[in-house]
C-alpha cells in the first residue's frame, strides 16, 4: 500500500466537512418544517426515509461504477447537486414537494460519502485503517455537529429559508474544493487500484462483512429515531427552542466525532470486535434512556452517551470495512455496502418510529430503537464468532 496522499486526504476532508455542515444546518429543522406543512408522525418518518430509500437504490450503481471509472467525477457531481437542491427546499410549500426533494438529495448523497470513503480507504497505509478512517470520519461528524448548532440559531433569527440557503452555499464550497484540488479522474490510477467489480451477494457471503452490515444497520436505526423524532419530542414535551434543539443534537454528534481519531488509533492496536460490541451496548442504553427523560438535562446526557457509544464502535467497524475492501479489491462496493446499511437503517428507523408515535406515544419510539440495537449487536457477535482469530 502506498503512503497516504495528504493533498487528497485534506481535499476530501474539507469538502465533506463543508457539505455535511450544510446538511447538518437543516436536518434538525426538517421534522418541525414538515410538521408546519401538515405532516403526521408517519410523514415525518417518510421525510427522512425517502432520502434513505433513493440512496439505497443508487448505492450499488455508484459504488461499483466508481471502482471502474474513478472517484472524483461522482464526488464533484454529488456536491454540485446538493448545492442546487437548497434552492428547491427554499421554494417547497407542501409535503409532496418536500418528499421529492429529499428523494433527489438521496441520489446525490449516494455519489458522495461512500465514494469519498472508498477514496480514503485506497490511500490508507496498512496498519493505519482505524486511524485513517477515524480521522476522515471526523469531517462528517464535526460537520453534523456544527451544522445543527448553526442551523438552530439561523432559523430562530432569520427563518427556514436562510437556513436552506446556507446549506446550498456550504455544499457549493465543498464542490469547489473537490473540483479544483482533487487529482483529475484520469490520474487516479496513481493512488487507486482498478479492480473487476464484485457482486454484493458475494461480499455478503463473507460472515464478517454481513456482521458489519447488520451492526451498522441497527446503529443507524437509532440515528433515524433520534434525528427524526428527538426534535419533535423536545419541542412538544419540553417547549425547547430550535437553537437549543440544534445544540442538543450537535453535542452528541460532536462527542462522536471527537472520539473518532483516538478510538481509530486504539482500534489499530486492540480487539476491534470488542470495541464494536461495547460501543453498541452503550448506544442501546442511551437510546432507551431518552424515554425516561424528564427535562432538558436528561436529553443532553442521553445524547452524549449515545455519541460516546458511536465514537467507540464506528472507527473499528470502518477499519474492518477498509481491510475487507482491500482484500476483495472492491473498496467502492464495500463502502457502498456500509452506506447502504446506513440508509436502510435511517429508512426503517424513521418509518417504524413514525408508526410507533402515531399508534402508541412519542416516548415509545426510543425503546424500539434500543431493542433493535441490542439485536444488531447480537447478530454481529454471531456473524463474527467463528472468525475471532481473524477479526481483531
Amino acid at each position: 500500500m502506498i503512503k497516504m496522499n495528504k493533498k487528497i486526504f485534506g481535499s476530501l476532508f474539507f469538502s465533506i466537512f463543508a457539505a455535511t455542515t450544510g446538511v447538518g444546518i437543516v436536518l434538525p429543522l426538517l421534522p418541525v418544517y414538515g410538521r408546519n406543512l401538515g405532516a403526521s408522525g408517519l410523514y415525518i418518518g417518510f421525510i427522512f426515509g425517502v432520502f434513505s430509500l433513493s440512496r439505497t437504490f443508487f448505492l450499488p450503481y455508484f459504488g461499483s461504477l466508481s471502482d471502474k471509472k474513478g472517484r472524483k467525477l461522482f464526488i464533484v457531481a454529488g456536491l454540485f447537486l446538493y448545492s442546487l437542491l437548497s434552492l428547491a427546499f427554499m421554494f417547497s410549500n407542501n409535503i409532496d414537494q418536500l418528499l421529492f426533494i429529499r428523494f433527489i438529495q438521496g441520489i446525490a448523497s449516494a455519489m458522495i460519502i461512500p465514494v469519498a470513503q472508498a477514496y480514503i480507504g485506497e490511500i490508507t497505509p496498512n496498519g493505519k485503517e482505524g486511524l485513517s478512517m477515524g480521522l476522515f470520519n471526523m469531517s462528517i461528524f464535526l460537520g453534523l455537529s456544527v451544522g445543527p448548532l448553526i442551523g438552530g440559531l439561523i432559523k430562530d433569527r432569520f427563518g427556514f429559508q436562510i437556513s436552506f440557503a446556507c446549506m446550498g452555499f456550504l455544499a457549493f464550497i465543498g464542490f469547489l474544493l473537490s473540483f479544483f484540488l482533487l487529482p483529475p479522474t484520469n490520474s487516479e490510477h496513481l493512488v487507486w487500484r482498478r479492480a473487476k467489480p464484485i457482486t454484493w451477494s458475494r461480499l455478503l457471503k463473507d460472515n464478517a462483512i454481513a456482521g458489519l452490515f447488520m451492526f451498522r444497520f441497527a446503529y443507524t436505526i437509532c440515528i433515524g429515531v433520534i434525528w427524526g423524532f428527538l426534535p419533535v419530542f423536545a419541542d412538544s414535551e419540553f417547549s425547547i427552542s430550535s437553537s437549543t434543539i440544534g445544540t442538543l443534537l450537535a453535542l452528541g454528534v460532536l462527542i462522536n466525532g471527537l472520539m473518532n481519531t483516538p478510538m481509530g488509533f486504539l482500534s489499530d492496536r486492540v480487539n476491534k470486535k470488542l470495541m464494536i460490541i461495547s460501543g453498541g451496548l452503550i448506544a442501546a442504553y442511551a437510546v432507551f434512556s431518552f424515554a425516561r427523560a424528564t427535562d432538558l438535562l436528561d436529553l443532553f446526557v442521553s445524547h452524549i452517551i449515545f455519541g460516546f457509544g458511536g465514537g467507540i464502535s464506528m472507527p473499528p467497524l470502518m477499519a474492518l470495512a477498509v481491510l475487507k475492501g482491500n482484500k476483495s479489491d472492491a473498496m467502492g462496493s464495500v463502502m457502498a455496502l456500509m452506506t447502504m446499511a446506513h440508509s436502510l437503517g435511517m429508512l426503517l428507523g424513521a418509518i417504524l418510529a413514525g408508526l410507533a408515535m402515531d399508534i402508541f406515544h412519542l416516548r415509545k419510539v426510543f425503546p424500539l430503537g434500543a431493542i433493535l440495537m441490542v439485536i444488531g449487536v447480537g447478530v454481529f457477535y454471531i456473524c463474527t464468532y467463528d472468525q475471532k482469530r481473524k477479526v481483531k
